[in-house]
């Protein structure tokens, strides 16, 4: 990493990050259970074989908990943004993320497991619900982690910011239910651009490539973007 950041900066950002790893309680850890059992559902329900009348009943009480779920009001914000690479205070919000958010059922999960000085690492499963060919990860999914990966990386520069390019090269398929790993590492900085690089392996063997550029943002423009998202929240 060419500009590492501040080294207390960096040990603080990875320290929420690692917090994701750590154990809840109260709403928070309920959220986490729920979604965690959404995704047995998901699972199950895209390989599953049930009669039509076991998935309708199934389908009827997912329809009715919807519907008590909106009778409760949407919290006032989700304590930031849901990706990490614009995370100002990363560790709590994160369990919103679409990627990495274990109250999110979407995310697969992806964990980070280490963060070093010149790199960080993350691992991942991805279910039959990500499948793109036979029996392997979606491609659209692998650059969707390596955005998340890439953008937790860039963050350590103290500089963070927005992706504005991100190209990946596909070495070999990614397999589904297999632990992959993800490594990614900062290569440069070059005023408000930042350029990182990752790839994704599933043991020794390479399956793809990512580089990216991001671009930093000021956190005004963050703030403004979050009044937004909390005022369409209220509204609806």
């Amino acid at each position: 990493m060419s500009d590492d950041g501040p080294s207390d900066l960096r040990a603080a950002v990875a320290d929420r990050w690692l917090s994701q790893n750590r154990p809840t309680h109260g709403a928070l850890a309920e959220k986490r259970r729920l979604a965690a059992a959404m995704r047995d559902v998901i699972e199950h329900l895209v390989t599953s074989d049930a009669p039509e009348e076991e998935l309708r009943i199934a389908a009827d009480r997912l329809e009715s908990y919807a519907a008590h779920l909106r009778t409760h009001p949407r919290a006032p914000g989700m304590w930031g943004t849901p990706e990490s690479s614009t995370a100002g205070s990363p560790g709590g919000f994160f369990d919103f993320s679409p990627l990495i958010g274990l109250a999110n059922p979407l995310a697969p999960p992806i964990r980070m497991t280490e963060v070093g000085k010149d790199r960080v690492r993350a691992e991942a499963r991805f279910s039959s619900a990500y499948e793109g060919p036979p029996g392997h990860v979606h491609g659209g999914y692998v650059a969707a982690a390596f955005d998340e990966v890439l953008g937790f990386a860039q963050t350590l520069t103290g500089q963070p910011g927005m992706t504005g390019t991100l190209t990946i090269r596909y070495r070999r398929p990614t397999p589904l239910h297999t632990d992959l790993v993800f490594e990614a590492w900062v290569k440069g900085i070059e005023g408000r651009k930042i350029f990182a690089e990752g790839r994704c392996l599933a043991g020794d063997r390479l399956c793809a490539e990512a580089e990216a550029i991001f671009v930093s943002v000021q956190l005004d423009r963050m703030r403004e973007m979050a009044e937004a998202r909390d005022a369409r929240n209220r509204s609806e």
